[in-house]
């Protein structure tokens, strides 16, 4: 099996490029209403996820330093006021056909690289598919791309997540990380434990799913 370093920077891109037209093609054919559902990443609708995902795409690089500095540099109060914002005011069939008509921009993240950008694209997918039902798969080429770049020291030190005597182990592809009592799910799902997102109840089996997996909505019958 080639090593991550291995795949070449053209492939990477052409991942990129068809997680977001696929990504788009879910969103523009989403009702209006489920814009306004619950994500994985904490406290964003699917519209502020999909604003985020855009930013890039709408903020020249003198737009984006000045929204930094009113910030106070603080990247991530940044990030959260503008996609708060912009999820307000940029119509969210316009948010759809951005990431459709930018999947081969070319950028990438301070740092990260086009693995980096597949990343984004991928956990941000997921973000909002997962809790909506949407049955999406990533391909396996990919996506082993990015867990292996999430669990390398970079993306464990970037993430954080306490993973102390868990071994996570998908169960749908050949991958594994980490020593102590298993717990398992889809490779999707290890990309979302990796970045501390909760996941909804009944993805992951193990003695420490409940570590990762949020609690059960209130029944509304």
């Amino acid at each position: 099996m080639a090593r991550t370093e291995d795949v070449p920077q053209t492939r990477i891109r052409d991942w990129i490029a068809t997680e977001r037209r696929e990504l788009a093609a879910v969103l523009l054919g989403l009702p209006e209403e489920r814009w306004d559902e619950a994500t994985l990443c904490a406290g964003w609708r699917v519209r502020e996820v999909v604003a985020h995902m855009t930013m890039q795409y709408r903020y020249s690089t003198p737009h984006w330093l000045f929204e930094l500095a009113k910030s106070g540099f603080r990247m991530n109060r940044m990030l959260d006021e503008r996609a708060r914002h912009d999820a307000g005011v940029v119509p969210y069939g316009a948010l759809a056909a951005l990431l459709r008509d930018n999947a081969e921009h070319p950028w990438k993240p301070p740092g990260g690289g086009y693995e980096g950008a597949l990343t984004h694209d991928v956990v941000h997918g997921l973000d909002f598919t997962v809790p909506l039902g949407i049955d999406r798969r990533v391909a396996e080429a990919p996506l082993r791309v990015v867990l292996t770049g999430l669990a390398g020291a970079k993306g464990l030190k970037w993430f954080g997540v306490d993973l102390d005597g868990v071994a996570l182990r998908a169960d749908d592809m050949e991958w594994s990380f980490g020593s102590g009592a298993p717990m398992t799910g889809s490779a999707q799902d290890m990309v979302m434990v990796l970045t501390g997102r909760l996941l909804p109840p009944g993805r992951l089996s193990g003695e420490p799913a409940a570590r990762y997996t949020a609690a059960a909505s209130p029944s509304t019958a």
